[in-house]
Order: C-alpha cells, then structure tokens, then sequence
C-alpha cells in the first residue's frame, strides 16, 4: 500500500488564548521560520510575544471559526477526503491518504506512524504549499526527518517540493477566478496577495519569490489580463525587518486613494481558507480599502474542496506516486 502524507501548516486547537499560546510557541519556535539566534529570540518569544499576541490572535480566529472548528483544518480534511474517494473509487485500497499539520495536531510525527501501523511501505509527503520556502516546505521535510530518526524500517519516501506552475495548478486557479467574475461581476484590480518573508531569507537564496513571479505571471496570462489590471503584493508581514514587497495592506490604502472603486482579491500561495486569507484579507483588507475610498473589495475564495480542483491534484499528486 502506498501512503500519501498532506501537510498543511496547522491551526490551533480552538479560538482562545491558551490554545493560540501553544500554538504560536511550537510555531515560532521553528528556526527555519524565525532566524534570529535563539540567544536572542527566546527572550522576545517567551516575553511580549506569548505574553499580549495570543489574546489578540484569539480574537481573529474567533471572527473566521466554522461550526466544525478552523477553516484550515476542516478544508484540509475535506480536500484528504475528497482524494481518499477518487483513490477508493478506482483501485480501494492501493492508496491511504492522511493528513498532518506542521504546527499543532495531528502532527506529522502521528500522521507518518498511522501509515506505518496501516502497512505503507511507501510513501510521498505532499506538503500543502504550491510555491516552495525553507520556511515551510523545509520545515516539513525537517519534522519528516525527525520521525523518521527513530524508525528501524524505514520507507520508501518520496516527497513533492512544490506545483507552483503546474498547468492544472493555474488552470483551476484560473477557473476559479473566472466563476467568480461570471457570479458576482469583474472589478478594477485583481490584487494577487502570496504570504510574506522577511526580504533578508531571500537575499541568501529562498526561491520563493520567484516562485510567486512565476505563479502570478502564468495566471495573469490564463486570466488574457492586460498591464495595469492586476497587481501582486505580499502580505502577514511581522516585526520590523523588511519583508518581500510591495506589502498587500499598503497597496490596498494606496489604490483607494488613487481611486480605483473596486477590487477582486486572491490568494495563491494558500491551498485552503486559513486565518492569513479570510482575516487578515478578506475583513482586514476590506475594511482598509474602503476607509482609503474604495467602495467594494470581493475576496477570492482558495481552492479548498472543490472537487474540480481535488481531482486535478490527484493527477498533480499521481505524477509523483511511485509506478504500481
């Protein structure tokens, strides 16, 4: 039997406190995330940082929580769901899809042990990250590593470093945009909002910016947009370091200012609906446009669980499983 691991970044446990505290202490822990000395780092991390951030955050998850709990969690397992059928409906048991979180539960550790018990002598890691970063990418691979540490019998292992311009990546995100145009009508500015990293990462050699030019270039063709319809921009900067830009929150007060009446906003570099998307974009990002003078910002839904988008990454996904 072939395993198919899907690694999402992770959420916390419940929209509270104590739970965002946890959370936020494995997640900043991570030095491919964070990479200051930790000589340094720990004092700031385990002071301001755990002692106000996980009160606010709380609240921002509280303003987004599903009746079923994080819209990244149940998106995530309902994307898991939707490939375990299309894998049962043709071959049952050939293939066992699960899923992990790189921060929070189920842990990678749990999810590569579940395989196992089931009787996967192979398996692919399929982290949930179209555009590849140390950052996060890396980070599974590491916390993959360590499991595997204390395995005897170790698997087959392959792993997918990312899709970033995979045709049926773009296809279906192209598809989505269209739906919504078709739906709702088609603003001003398709603004292409990817998550942030410190400039610096770059700098040394992360592609991740890259990656993002990359997506953005091959949407915006699929999409026939002209110059001046669209723009890219990077968002959830943190701290005071300079991160990649032009930064998302700036770029929406500036093209309200300008004028610019409507905006259609997306996120590519997110597979599923997730704090960064409907938070920080969706309410955040709405109310900073329309206090600049825009009048209407229409957020983009991610791929989540369509199933047209379910059944291109299983081909996504099928080009790395090992011949059988």
């Amino acid at each position: 039997m072939i395993g198919i691991l899907l690694v999402n970044l992770g959420t916390p446990e419940a929209p509270t406190a104590p739970a965002l505290r946890r959370y936020l202490r494995e997640f900043l822990s991570d030095p491919r995330v964070v990479e200051i000395p930790r000589i340094v780092w720990w004092p700031i991390l385990n002071g301001p940082i755990l002692l106000t951030r996980p009160a606010r955050s709380a609240r921002a998850y509280r303003s987004i929580w599903l009746d079923e709990g994080s819209p990244l969690r149940v998106y995530s397992e309902r994307l898991a769901a939707g490939l375990q059928a299309l894998y049962d409906g043709e071959q049952p048991g050939r293939v066992l899809v699960r899923l992990a979180m790189r921060y929070g539960q189920p842990s990678v550790a749990a999810g590569l042990r579940a395989l196992r018990d089931a009787g996967c002598q192979e398996i692919l890691v399929v982290p949930l990250y179209p555009q590849y970063s140390a950052t996060t990418t890396a980070s599974i691979f590491d916390a993959v590593a360590a499991e595997l540490r204390s395995w005897r019998n170790l698997p087959e292992l392959h792993f997918l470093r990312d899709w970033h311009q995979d045709p049926r990546y773009i296809g279906a995100l192209a598809r989505s945009v269209q739906q919504q145009w078709q739906e709702r009508g088609r603003a001003e500015r398709l603004l292409i909002s990817f998550h942030g990293l410190p400039a610096r990462n770059v700098a040394l050699g992360d592609p991740y910016r890259g990656e993002c030019e990359k997506t953005t270039a091959l949407l915006v063709a699929a999409l026939g947009l002209q110059e001046g319809e669209w723009v890219q921009t990077f968002q959830s900067r943190f701290g005071p370091a300079r991160w990649l830009e032009p930064y998302t929150a700036v770029t929406l007060e500036e093209l309200g200012r300008q004028g610019v009446d409507s905006i259609d906003c997306l996120c590519p570099g997110f597979v599923t609906d997730c704090l960064e998307t409907l938070e920080e974009v969706a309410i955040g990002g709405k109310e900073i446009f329309l206090h600049a003078g825009g009048k209407q910002l229409h957020y983009l839904p991610c791929l989540n669980d369509d199933p047209a988008w379910i059944a291109d990454f299983r081909q996504i996904i099928d080009e790395h499983l090992p011949a059988r």
